[in-house]
């Protein structure tokens, strides 16, 4: 299994999520996170070389290159035109894409009977609309930070030479539903005789 990046104390310094949530719960968000986000992000040369560099408790090895220090970290910069960027590190893509995924997860529980919407005895479960309207906004937190690794990467290309910019990933990790494209094909026109050519004109509606 990978090493798990972030854990609840990590959670704690971003966002006021309650101590009763077990640590075990987030870190399956975490690792879905990692393998459905950050992966594709990062594209999986530069991730699976990344993530060997990792201790089996999530901490970044001692002999690990600088340059994926940095990238994990943060670090202080001089962009190409001389102008100085403060980059914040991989943590809060990482951990706003898995905020995201805790979000929708949280809100329904699978009991012997299905699905259930959670309650308890003294608060009111969110309406879903809510529920997929706090999940977008965390994810485009996390579509945030992530364009700040996306510029460190370019700023320092020449240190990561196993990274490949993919338009394709950004596109896909954007929030809320996408036309990815529009099916021709006679299959989806009304009819098996349907002929394109065959209306009125506007002229005689």
């Amino acid at each position: 299994m990978n090493p798990i990046l972030i854990d609840q104390t990590t959670f704690q310094r971003y966002e006021d999520i309650s101590v009763n949530i077990k640590p075990e719960r987030l870190k399956v968000f975490v690792n879905k996170a990692q393998d459905l986000d950050l992966k594709p992000f990062l594209g999986y040369a530069l991730y699976y070389d990344f993530i060997k560099h990792f201790n089996d408790d999530g901490t970044i090895k001692d002999d690990a290159p600088q340059a994926y220090k940095d990238l994990l970290n943060g670090s202080e910069y001089l962009d190409k035109h001389g102008h100085i960027v403060l980059y914040e590190g991989l943590i809060p893509t990482l951990l706003y894409f898995a905020f995201s995924r805790f979000i929708e997860a949280d809100a329904i529980r699978y009991t012997s009977s299905g699905p259930v919407i959670k309650t308890l005895d003294n608060s009111q479960s969110s309406m879903p609309q809510y529920i997929a309207k706090l999940v977008q906004q965390q994810r485009s937190v996390a579509n945030a930070h992530a364009n700040e690794v996306e510029k460190f990467l370019w700023d320092h290309r020449a240190d990561f030479p196993l990274w490949r910019f993919s338009s394709k990933n950004k596109n896909a990790r954007q929030p809320g539903p996408r036309i990815r494209g529009v099916d021709k094909t006679n299959f989806n026109y009304p009819g098996g005789s349907y002929n394109q050519t065959t209306y009125l004109p506007l002229t005689e509606l």
